[in-house]
């Protein structure tokens, strides 16, 4: 699919072939769609802000599964959601009675969005239950609970998929086609800033048992995503160190935030940052002959990108929707997900090593041989 590129001198298709609008092009055909009943029934583990703000509204708008079930420890959210979205009685669930969804034959799909360090459990949990799963980002908080995740759908033969969202978004596909395909020539710098104001001391984010880490999980994994796939390349090295800690209370317990570099077979580096107390949203591609960027970058929306050619015109779309309704695709017609459980590993170990460069002041070098097939354009 091709995009536009508005420069000074006009419009320039790129060689992808003749323009499209990529708003009318995301979206399916009618006469494709699946009536509402055939639609894979979705079950949201964990009703927090993204499922309540992003993920339910999103299953309202996709065409390929719908929202079937809920989980939740706290019984008046259930009776709230129940209501909200007309669930049937039987496909709302507690955490006590979260195995009982195996009898269930209207959910189909599981969607953890518990805190990190909860993942693994309720993933092999739904894995037994003999439904398919896509868990939200990082993977784990370990790279043993990762393999485990891996290890026990594979034992149940389904699907898992890791909420990789950005993977969907046409600004980013664009990155990795610019990169990977090197439109302007071999990467050889990429720039890879994440960053909020992560708000109240008083959260599960600010908890290193519930969350592994600080901005680095959080945010910082989609610096790290973004820079392998705008570079197609996996990295053999990473430096790293924190960012001082300026708010020592609210940030006791975990980093406050952190830079790193990336190093890429190719020579290539990645300078990468995220912070939980500074503004950021930034991936940027220097080439041999221009460059390209999306700032915003990992947001909901209102991305915007530009190039060396000028601006980059593409149309939004919903992202959550259309991961959703593309691992949907792949569990009925039984085709590999883009962003399987190994990719999920695969960064949760590179996370780790950034960790242990931050700790030790050291370089520490990567082995992912093993993952170069998980690279995608």
């Amino acid at each position: 699919m091709s995009t536009i590129i508005s420069s000074a001198s006009g419009n320039i298709a790129d060689e992808a072939g003749p323009t499209n609008s990529l708003e009318s092009a995301n979206e399916p055909e009618s006469k494709d769609l699946p009536a509402v009943e055939n639609r894979l029934g979705v079950a949201l583990v964990g009703l927090g802000t993204y499922s309540e703000e992003q993920l339910a509204p999103a299953l309202l708008e996709t065409a390929y599964c719908r929202l079937a079930g809920v989980v939740s420890g706290n019984p008046e959210k259930r009776e709230q959601w129940r209501l909200r979205y007309h669930l049937a009685e039987n496909n709302v669930y507690g955490y006590d009675n979260f195995d009982d969804i195996a009898a269930n034959r209207d959910i189909d799909i599981v969607y953890v969005v518990l805190p990190n360090s909860m993942h693994a459990e309720y993933v092999i949990r739904a894995a037994r239950a003999g439904k398919h799963v896509i868990c939200e980002k990082p993977m784990a908080t370990s790279v043993d609970d990762c393999r485990r995740m891996i290890e026990a759908c594979r034992e149940a033969r389904v699907k898992l998929s890791i909420g990789y969202r950005l993977h969907f978004d046409p600004f980013n596909q664009e990155i990795m086609r610019l990169g990977q395909s090197k439109i302007f020539g071999a990467v050889n710098r990429i720039v890879a800033k994440h960053g909020m104001e992560v708000g109240s001391k008083d959260q599960w984010r600010l908890n290193k048992e519930l969350a592994g880490g600080g901005p680095l999980m959080d945010l910082g994994i989609y610096c790290v995503q973004g820079a392998l796939y705008t570079i197609g390349e996996l990295p053999v090295a990473v430096n790293a160190k924190f960012l001082p800690k300026k708010d020592k209370d609210k940030f006791s317990d975990v980093e406050e935030g952190i830079e790193w570099e990336m190093e890429f077979p190719s020579g290539a580096k990645a300078l990468c940052q995220c912070s939980y107390s500074e503004e950021g949203d930034l991936l940027r591609g220097e080439a041999a002959r221009g460059w390209f960027e999306l700032q915003p970058a990992y947001a909901y929306d209102g991305l915007k990108g530009k190039t060396t050619e000028g601006l980059i015109m593409i149309s939004s779309i919903n992202q959550q929707a259309a991961q959703m309704d593309d691992f949907a695709l792949c569990v009925q017609n039984n085709t590999p997900t883009r962003v399987p459980g190994e990719m999920g590993l695969r960064d949760v170990q590179i996370l780790y090593a950034i960790y242990d460069s931050a700790e030790t002041g050291e370089r520490v070098e990567l082995h992912l041989d093993a993952f170069q097939k998980l690279i995608e354009i």
